[in-house]
């Protein structure tokens, strides 16, 4: 995936509401917090981060409710992203709550609404017209419509070429499609970029079980796996075996929201430029730890 060219995402762009509680949310009263109305989805923040950290042009699919799709627009072209945003005549913008405790670490809800509505009608080929690489977010693969646009634009960039990358976004909603069904449509991707939680779900292995474990077995499946493991680093591993371990970049941690994407797009970004898997692990670390720092998941 490495040379001149744009990076194309295909995924969601939600409405993240931020709430940030320094104390335990307390039952049946109020709990004091920090709340911010902020743009996210994992799709549009990779891709923002992947523009604030690379060179190549970046490129958005998405589909979003017309109450904010220019609000969403606009902050997508201000992070340097060309966004193509498809209005969802019947259903709004989809909208997270997520929940920061004084650990940083962030309990999501989810609302998909017309995140997950993206289909095959939404696809145009030109999309990839001067692209390196293509990124789909797990999310797509969690309903049947966006399940299929992911699958159709994962055959259009195998036929002319152009390597893929998933991120499988959600432990909860793997075990709900099933690991199996998931591994079974990302057939044919080039990286995989899991997190400790779904790589050891994806590999079919016990909790206690090393990631490391999983990682390697993942890697005889697709050829690059490189797992984030948050405050660990991360893993890379190469058919079927661990290849390199990156240490995370220290960082005074806020919000976790959109750690997961901030590496996504780093590693994309360094990869495009040419960097060794490892080197582009490093660059994801870097994003990742800055992303920390802040309240919601852009840059």
């Amino acid at each position: 995936m490495t040379g001149p060219g744009a990076l194309l995402v295909v995924g969601d762009v939600v409405t993240d509401v931020v709430a940030i509680h320094p104390e335990p949310l307390a039952p049946a009263t109020d709990t004091a917090a920090r709340i911010r109305t902020l743009p996210g989805g994992a799709g549009a923040n990779a891709a923002c981060w992947a523009a604030r950290t690379g060179t190549a042009e970046v490129r958005l699919l998405a589909r979003v409710g017309a109450e904010s799709a220019r609000w969403h627009e606009r902050a997508l072209v201000d992070a340097g992203v060309r966004p193509r945003l498809v209005i969802d005549a019947r259903e709004p913008t989809g909208t997270v709550v997520a929940l920061v405790g004084k650990d940083a670490e962030r309990t999501f809800l989810t609302d998909s609404g017309a995140s997950l509505r993206l289909c095959p009608a939404d696809w145009t080929p030109s999309l990839l017209d001067g692209a390196a690489h293509l990124h789909l977010s797990g999310y797509l693969f969690f309903a049947d419509s966006s399940r299929d646009l992911a699958m159709v634009a994962l055959r259009a960039a195998r036929t002319r070429g152009v390597s893929v990358s998933v991120d499988p976004a959600s432990a909860g909603f793997l075990v709900g499609l099933g690991p199996q069904r998931f591994l079974d449509a990302v057939t044919g991707v080039d990286v995989l970029l899991p997190n400790e939680d779904e790589a050891r779900l994806l590999a079919g292995l016990p909790e206690p079980t090393g990631v490391a474990r999983a990682a390697a077995e993942l890697s005889r499946r697709v050829p690059l796996v490189v797992v984030t493991r948050g405050a660990a680093g991360a893993l890379i591993a190469e058919r079927g075996r661990i290849t390199a371990e990156v240490e995370a970049e220290p960082a005074l941690a806020v919000d976790s929201t959109g750690a997961g994407d901030a590496f996504t797009g780093g590693f994309l970004a360094a990869r495009l430029e040419g960097a060794n898997p490892a080197e582009a692990a490093r660059a994801g670390c870097r994003a990742a730890a800055l992303a920390v720092t802040r309240q919601g998941g852009r840059p």
